[in-house]
């Protein structure tokens, strides 16, 4: 069988209509763990859109089951915070009888795992979902000491930003006193130059499709190498309920 259908494991997508990184997973996973997407209805970057993500996500994430995957990935960094991960776990459990892994939760377990309590976060929101997600972490004992990004209206829009906007971006951290860099979207391009921005700040980097592909992995049980894109892949699982 040729490896890219996954031997080892196929891992269900549920993604933004509108964005255009649904490949970033794919290529960030090891040989023989294959990502397959479904689109869910997400048009604008705002938290009005971002609410309305998890409506009827049951229906999606059964067409994925048609695909014999063997978990889901919901991916969708601030959608997932706002409905409450392990609510929307636990209603695609009882839908479809899979595990899911979403992006939240996933980030948050590569912030402990790279032991990063003071970040900069780097973000294509507006200013309304970066408060949120700022609220949020410091619930979870993460402090947002600088946000920097480059707000975007659309998901097309996000997704069409060149991956070097986000390494001159992560530029605007440098010389601040963090633990490391948040980099807070499943739809932007950014895999490519993780590495180069953990080099240039001497900082880690956690990406929500990075974070995603890491947790799922851990999820799945597979130790595969994955090189080249950020030290994260290097960590061990540290679990989001761990203080």
């Amino acid at each position: 069988m040729n490896p890219g259908i996954g031997t080892l494991a196929r891992i269900g997508q549920l993604y933004p209509s509108g964005g255009l990184c649904d490949h970033e997973p794919q290529l960030m996973a090891p040989e023989g763990v294959r990502f397959v997407t479904t689109r869910v209805p997400f048009r604008q970057t705002s938290l009005e859109a971002d609410r309305k993500f998890s409506e009827g996500l049951e229906g999606h994430a059964q067409l994925l089951v048609d695909a014999g995957v063997d978990l889901l990935a919901i991916n969708c960094t601030a959608a997932t915070l706002l409905a409450g991960p392990e609510n929307l776990r636990k209603r695609l459990f009882e839908a479809t009888g899979l595990n899911s892994v979403t992006t939240i939760e996933a980030v948050i377990a590569g912030c402990r795992a790279q032991n990063m309590r003071r970040i900069g976060l780097l973000t294509p929101y507006p200013q309304e979902v970066i408060e949120v997600e700022r609220e949020y972490f410091a619930g979870l004992g993460i402090e947002v000491v600088s946000a920097l990004g480059r707000p975007c209206a659309t998901p097309v829009e996000q997704g069409s930003l060149p991956s070097s906007t986000w390494l001159e971006l992560a530029e605007g951290f440098r010389g601040m006193a963090l633990d490391g860099v948040l980099i807070s979207c499943a739809g932007i391009q950014v895999a490519e130059v993780l590495a180069n921005i953990e080099g240039k700040l001497e900082l880690p980097v956690v990406s929500s499709n990075q974070a995603l592909v890491w947790m799922c992995l851990q999820q799945l049980g597979i130790e595969r190498e994955v090189q080249g894109f950020g030290s994260l892949f290097t960590r061990s699982f540290a679990g989001i309920k761990q203080a």
